[in-house]
C-alpha cells in the first residue's frame, strides 16, 4: 500500500480541497428574481462586487469542507479594466451556444485525499478581449462554431504567462502553496499576483452575526480566525503588501443605494485597478490578499511560496522537500494504479482525466425552504417564486462536497452524470464513489415520493435512472479487489432507497399503466423531433423507446442486486423475482403496444422507435434512428447457473413464465438456457434483433464514426426526418457538432456527437452479451467490411475509437483539438488536455463545456 492509499483511510486528509466553483454567479441557487431569470440577476461583471448566499467561487480555489475559509489567485497584468479573480464565460443568452467558458485552463494533476493537486491558468498580457469575445459570439448564428479565446489571436505572438498552482499537504490542517509564474514573451512583463483568503458570508443572512476575522499580524503574515474553524496563519514569503477589505456587496455601486458597510468585496480590486481608497487602513477584514507587485524577465519564470498552516510555526524550512515528497507519492500513487499500461501518452492522459474528475468536486450548498421564504435580514424575494421553479422541492437540503459536471459550466449536481462520475473515481477513491451514490437516495435529497432530484434549473426533471447501474459495479468492483468480500451495507442501504425511486417511475411515467414509459427529455436534450418535455395540446404524449428501455435495465439491475442480497438473506429472493417480472411485462410492452400490435420495434426496418400516442389512441412511429433506438440494447444481466439454483423462489417464477406466459418469455432472450460456461442471459433482445441493431450501429455510415458511437445515425445527413403535429411541423437532420435548434438552452447536441456515458454504456452491455455467447458469437464489425469480431473484440474496437479523441494520429494530431495548430504543435499547449461534453460525429474535435471531465473521464477507465 503506497501513501497517498493508506492516507485514503484517513477522513481529515479530504477535509480541505478544491471544493470552490469556478462560477458561482448566474446559478438557480444566487437567483432570488421575479421571473427566475438566474443569468441576469447576478452577472460576470456584477460578481465582483456582489456577496454570494450559497457558495464561492475562484481560480484554483480551496477550501475546507464547509466552506468557512477559501484561498484562490487573482491577476493583473496592468492592462485589463478588472482583476482576474474568476474566469469569463458568456451566459447562456450570450452565446451562441448557450453559456460558455473564455479563459484557457487545464487540471493537470491530483490525488484523492489532495495532498498533491496541480493546474495551469493561461493569462494574457495584452488586455484580455472581453468584449471582443461578448460581440464575437453575438454576431454568430447557432450554425456558426462558438468562437473561443484562442480565436482571438491573443495567445499567437506568446504574450501570456502561464499560471501554474500547486499545493501540497504536510498535514490536514498544513498546506504549502506553489505558484509559477512562466512569461512566454520575448519582452519582459508586469504583473500582479493576488493569493487571496476570504470567509464565505455567513453573517449577512439573520440567523448568525458571528463576524470571523483576517487581519495581519506581521510582514507577510495573516492571522485568520473563525470559531468553527480555529486559529490558521497564511504565511507569504518575500516582499509583499497585505490588502484588506470585506466580503460585503458593493450596494452602491449595484443598485445605488447607501452602503451599510465601509469596505466591500470589491475593495481589492479598485484599489489595484483604480488606486481607489477602498481598502482597510487597519488590516484587518473578512477578506485579504497578498500583492506580489511583480516584472517577470523575459522567457523566465517566478515562484512564489506560501503556507496556509494551523501551526504558527510552521515556515519555508521544509517546504521544497515536502513538495518534493508529496509530488513523488503523486507519482507512486499513479504507478501503482497504471503498472499494466506503458504508453507513456495513454498514461499521461489518463492521469489529468482523473486530476479533472478531483478537482471538479465542489462545495454545494442549497436550502430551498430558506431560499423560497428569503432570509430574516434580507428583503423578502418576490411572491412569484411561491409559485416558480422547484416549489415541490422544500425537503431538499444540501450542504455537501458532490462531483460536478464541470465546475464553471454546470456548478451543481445532475443525477445521471454523477451516477458516471461515481463509476470512474471508484478506480481512484471507492469510497467516495459510494458516496456520491448514496447522497442522491438521502432524505434530505431525494423527494418524500421517491423521485431523486435532477439538476438545480429543474429538479423535477426525470433523469434516465443508472444509479443501480452504478452501484451494483462499484459493488462488484470492490468485491473484486476484496478476494470475493462486498460492501453488502452499502448495497442493501442503496437498494432500499432505489426501491422507492423505481416504484415513483411506476406510478408517475407510464401514464397509461402499460408498462411502455415516457420520461420526457431524459438527459438526451435535443433528440428528439420536438421537446420530449412539452405537454402536447391535444391530449398525445410520448411513448419512449429509451424510458422504457431504461426502466427495463433499471429492472433487471434491481433484481441482480436483489439476489446478490438473497445469497445472504433469504427475503430478497422473493423481490428478485418481483423486478424479473417487471422486466418481463416491459418487454411485452415493448413488444406489443402500438399499430397492429408492432410495438416500439419496426420489423421492416429492424430498429426501435418512439411512438407518438393521439388522442384517439392512434399512434404514429418517431422513424428517426438515434441513440433511442440502441438503448434497449443496455437491459441485459448474466447470472451463474448457482444464481438461480440457490434461489427457489426465483427458480419457480421463471419456470412459472415458462409454462404459463410462453408469449412473454419467448421475448426475453435465452433465459432459460445455460451457456456452456455456466450462464444465463437476460436481455430484451434475442439474436434478430440484436443483431440488426448492431448491423446499423457499427455501419460506418450510419452511427459508428472514428471515435465513437454517433448520438444520431449519419444516415439523416440526407435524409432529415420529418413530422406534422397539431398543424406543426418539425424536423431531424444529422448534425455533427453544435446545435442548430435552443432546445435546452442550445448549448448541448444529441442530434450526431459522440457522447461518451453512452459509449460506455453499449461497451459494457457488449462485455455481458460476450460473458454469456461467448467468442464463438461473431458479427460484422464495421458493417460491410467483410471483418468478423466477438462481441468483446467489438467493446474493444468501440473503446479504442473513443481513445482516439485525445490520443496523437497519425499526422500527430489530437483530434479532440480540432484543427487549431497552435493547440495541436505547441509544447506549451499540446499536450495539456481539454476533457469535453461531447465530440464532433465526424471530426472527434471536442465541444459543448471544455471542463466536463464529470461523465467524460470515463475515457480514463478506457486507457
Amino acid at each position: 500500500m503506497n501513501e497517498e492509499q493508506s492516507r485514503l483511510k484517513e477522513p481529515d486528509w479530504k477535509k480541505w480541497g478544491p471544493y470552490v466553483s469556478d462560477r458561482q454567479w448566474g446559478t438557480v441557487r444566487e437567483d432570488y428574481s421575479t421571473d427566475g431569470d438566474a443569468w441576469n440577476y447576478i452577472t460576470h461583471d456584477m460578481a465582483r462586487s456582489k456577496t454570494y448566499r450559497w457558495g464561492e467561487e475562484g481560480i484554483a480555489g480551496i477550501c475546507d469542507n464547509l466552506q468557512l475559509l477559501c484561498f484562490a489567485i487573482a491577476l493583473w497584468n496592468k492592462k485589463d479594466p478588472i482583476i482576474k479573480e474568476r474566469y469569463f464565460g458568456l451566459s447562456n443568452p450570450e452565446g451562441n451556444h448557450g453559456e460558455d467558458v473564455k479563459e484557457l485552463y487545464y487540471y493537470l494533476d491530483n490525488t484523492p485525499t489532495h495532498s498533491y493537486m496541480k493546474m495551469l491558468y493561461k493569462y494574457p498580457q495584452e488586455e484580455f478581449p472581453y468584449g471582443y469575445l461578448l460581440d464575437e459570439n453575438k454576431r454568430r448564428t447557432r450554425n456558426d462554431p462558438e468562437f473561443e479565446i484562442i480565436d482571438t489571436g491573443i495567445f499567437d505572438q506568446n504574450n501570456y504567462f502561464d499560471v501554474f498552482v500547486e499545493y501540497a499537504k504536510n498535514a490536514p490542517d498544513d498546506i504549502l502553496i506553489k505558484i509559477t509564474v512562466n512569461n512566454h514573451s520575448g519582452q519582459d512583463a508586469a504583473l500582479n499576483i493576488m493569493p487571496t483568503l476570504w470567509f464565505r458570508n455567513t453573517w449577512a443572512w439573520g440567523y448568525d452575526d458571528y463576524k470571523p476575522q483576517l487581519s495581519a499580524d506581521s510582514d507577510g503574515v495573516i492571522e485568520v480566525y473563525h470559531k468553527d474553524l480555529g486559529q490558521f496563519w497564511l504565511k507569504a514569503e518575500g516582499d509583499t503588501e497585505l490588502l484588506f477589505c470585506d466580503n460585503e456587496t458593493n450596494t452602491q455601486k449595484l443598485y445605488n443605494a447607501d452602503n451599510s458597510q465601509p469596505y466591500h468585496k470589491d475593495g481589492i480590486n479598485d484599489h489595484i485597478t483604480q488606486n481607489a481608497d477602498t481598502i482597510n487602513a487597519e488590516k484587518k477584514g473578512t477578506k485579504a490578499a497578498v500583492n506580489y507587485d511583480r516584472t517577470v524577465t523575459a522567457n523566465q519564470s517566478i515562484t512564489l511560496r506560501l503556507r496556509l498552516s494551523a501551526d504558527a510555526k510552521n515556515g519555508f524550512d521544509d517546504f521544497d522537500q515536502l513538495f518534493i515528497k508529496r509530488s513523488a507519492e503523486a507519482d507512486a500513487f499513479y504507478k501503482d494504479l497504471q503498472k499494466n499500461q506503458t504508453d507513456t501518452d495513454r498514461t499521461m492522459i489518463q492521469r489529468q482525466a482523473f486530476a479533472g474528475m478531483l478537482w471538479s468536486k465542489q462545495f454545494y450548498y442549497y436550502n430551498i425552504h430558506q431560499w423560497l421564504g428569503g432570509d430574516p435580514a434580507e428583503p423578502p424575494p418576490p411572491v412569484q417564486r411561491l409559485s416558480g421553479r422547484n416549489i415541490q422541492w422544500q425537503h431538499l437540503n444540501n450542504r455537501d462536497i458532490i462531483s460536478m459536471p464541470d465546475k464553471w459550466e454546470y456548478p451543481w449536481f445532475a443525477a445521471w452524470d454523477l451516477a458516471f462520475h461515481s463509476l470512474a473515481l471508484a478506480t481512484v477513491d471507492i469510497d467516495f464513489a459510494k458516496n456520491q451514490l448514496m447522497l442522491l437516495v438521502r432524505d434530505w435529497y431525494m423527494h418524500p415520493n421517491g423521485q431523486l432530484p435532477a439538476y438545480e434549473w429543474s429538479f423535477g426533471d426525470a433523469n434516465p435512472p443508472v444509479h443501480a447501474m452504478a452501484a451494483w459495479k462499484i459493488y462488484n468492483q470492490e468485491k473484486l479487489a476484496n478476494n470475493g468480500k462486498g460492501d453488502l451495507y452499502f448495497l442493501e442501504r442503496v437498494f432500499h432507497k432505489l426501491m422507492l425511486n423505481f416504484t415513483w417511475w411506476v406510478n408517475r411515467k407510464d401514464v397509461n399503466g402499460n408498462n411502455v414509459f415516457e420520461g420526457g427529455f431524459l438527459g438526451l436534450d435535443n433528440i428528439g423531433v420536438f421537446d420530449r418535455n412539452t405537454q402536447l395540446p391535444m391530449g398525445e404524449h410520448l411513448e419512449q423507446v429509451d424510458g422504457t428501455g431504461w426502466m427495463a435495465m433499471y429492472s433487471l439491475n434491481l433484481m441482480r442486486i436483489a439476489a446478490e442480497l438473497a445469497l445472504s438473506d433469504k427475503a430478497y429472493a422473493d423481490i428478485a423475482s418481483k423486478f424479473f417480472e417487471h422486466f418481463i411485462y416491459i418487454a411485452g410492452a415493448m413488444a406489443t403496444m402500438g399499430a397492429d400490435s408492432q410495438g416500439l420495434w419496426d420489423d421492416s426496418d429492424g430498429f426501435f422507435y418512439d411512438q407518438l400516442r393521439r388522442a384517439d389512441n392512434t399512434t404514429e412511429q418517431m422513424k428517426v434512428r438515434s441513440m433511442v433506438g440502441l438503448i434497449p440494447l443496455f437491459a441485459t444481466e448474466v447470472l451463474d447457473d448457482a444464481d438461480i439454483v440457490n434461489n427457489p423462489i426465483f427458480k419457480n417464477r421463471l419456470t412459472w413464465f415458462a409454462e404459463n406466459r410462453p408469449d412473454l418469455a419467448s421475448l426475453v432472450s435465452r433465459w432459460n438456457e445455460e451457456s456452456s460456461s455456466g450462464k444465463h442471459l437476460i436481455s430484451l433482445l434475442r439474436g434478430y434483433r440484436m443483431k440488426s441493431l448492431l448491423k446499423y450501429m457499427l455501419d460506418e455510415n450510419e452511427f459508428l464514426s472514428p471515435h465513437g458511437i454517433r448520438s444520431v445515425s449519419k444516415y439523416h445527413l440526407n435524409n432529415p426526418y420529418y413530422v406534422n403535429v397539431n398543424g406543426m411541423e418539425y424536423n431531424m437532420t444529422y448534425k455533427p457538432a453544435e446545435s442548430d435548434s435552443g432546445l435546452f438552452g442550445g448549448n448541448s447536441n444529441w442530434r450526431g456527437p459522440v457522447w461518451m456515458p453512452v459509449n460506455f454504456m453499449i461497451i459494457e452491455s457488449l462485455y455481458r452479451y460476450h460473458e454469456y455467447y461467448g467468442d464463438t458469437f461473431k458479427i460484422e464489425c464495421p458493417t460491410d467490411s467483410g471483418n468478423f469480431m466477438n462481441l468483446k473484440e467489438v467493446g474493444d474496437e468501440i473503446y479504442n475509437r473513443i481513445s482516439k479523441i485525445f490520443l496523437r494520429d497519425a499526422g500527430n494530431n489530437r483530434p479532440v483539438f480540432g484543427n487549431n495548430t497552435k493547440i495541436q504543435t505547441d509544447p506549451e499547449f499540446k499536450d495539456h488536455i481539454l476533457f469535453h461534453e461531447y465530440f464532433d460525429g465526424d471530426t472527434g474535435k471536442g465541444l459543448g463545456a471544455s471542463h466536463q471531465t464529470g461523465w467524460t473521464g470515463l475515457i480514463a477507465n478506457s486507457l
